[in-house]
């Protein structure tokens, strides 16, 4: 299914979700105006926002406050993007030169820092505080999963069960975030707000599972950023611990991790992993994940929103970047 018809049964409201987000320009300080148009120029597909809308649909749905929780979600997505492109010193994201790279790590920082205070007004303006609690509790996640990841670059000795946790962490955490948020916002009852928190986390999962199966596999022009990026960085990702898993001697990856930047190391680990069955196990996890966040819904009242959300777990195992 295309997006746009996953989109249907909120998509007004996802155009002022994009209004909102474009009119900050407007409102930031003169000097940091081009910068934050920058950084807000190519929002993708906001999936973030989509679900956020989608998961408050099904019950006493408030627009107003629906959308600025949305907007929310999306800019704090933004701003751990422009944080974690200046820490990786990544030279492009989405095709673009990444924020850091044009105008240097110390403004990027900034520029984050800002989206991030932004994201936490909105938040603050719904006047919900549990809704603020989980935002605190998210940005102290996803900034717990980014540290372990800097403690732990080029260590190959790392397992399943703790890629899981810094996913879950980095990801899933914001995806939990968005349905939660929705849920509450719009009064739905205990029992649907906690289906569709496991919901998020399930997918948030997946998408992160298919992202690092796509910088072994994708293309590079689909993409926005190099194939094989994580691994150059020295980050392990779930196909590259199943790798190491099956052959835990002479090994590239540990290769390529005692002798950072060796790009024979890099090559020969991106050609062995893409070509071997470990691609389609990767797959085989998310489609599980998937199908957990697809029971989750179960308990949901039927409707075009319920759909969409469970449409969205297709489109995630689907997606190329």
């Amino acid at each position: 299914m295309q997006i746009s018809a996953i989109y249907e049964p909120i998509q007004e409201d996802m155009v002022s979700v994009e209004e909102r987000i474009r009119s900050l320009k407007q409102s930031a300080p003169p000097q940091m105006a081009d910068l934050v148009e920058y950084a807000l120029r190519d929002p993708g597909k906001l999936l973030r926002p989509a679900i956020t809308l989608l998961a408050g649909k099904s019950f006493r749905y408030n627009q107003q406050l629906m959308v600025t929780m949305a907007v929310a979600v999306e800019l704090l997505h933004i701003a751990t993007l422009i944080h974690d492109d200046t820490v990786d010193k990544a030279q492009v994201r989405r095709g673009r030169p990444t924020l850091s790279s044009v105008w240097g790590q110390g403004t990027a920082v900034l520029v984050g820092d800002y989206l991030f205070a932004a994201s936490a007004e909105l938040v603050a303006s719904t006047d919900e505080i549990r809704v603020a609690r989980n935002f605190a509790k998210t940005v102290m996640a996803i900034s717990s999963a980014e540290l372990e990841a800097n403690y732990t670059s080029f260590d190959w000795r790392q397992t399943r069960e703790r890629y899981y946790q810094r996913i879950g962490n980095k990801t899933a955490s914001l995806f939990v975030l968005a349905t939660q948020s929705g849920a509450m916002l719009c009064q739905a009852p205990e029992a649907a707000i906690e289906a569709l928190k496991y919901y998020g986390y399930n997918l948030g999962l997946a998408f992160q599972i298919i992202d690092d199966v796509l910088d072994f596999i994708g293309e590079a022009d689909e993409m926005g950023k190099p194939v094989g990026h994580d691994l150059s960085q020295g980050t392990l990702t779930l196909p590259a611990i199943l790798f190491l898993e099956r052959q835990p001697e002479d090994n590239p990856i540990k290769h390529l991790f005692a002798n950072q930047g060796d790009p024979d190391s890099l090559r020969l680990a991106l050609e062995t992993i893409g070509n071997s069955s470990i691609i389609q196990e990767c797959y085989d996890i998310a489609l599980e994940f998937c199908s957990q966040a697809s029971r989750c819904l179960e308990g949901l009242p039927p409707s075009a929103s319920q759909r969409s959300l469970d449409s969205l777990a297709d489109y995630v195992l689907q997606r190329k970047r």
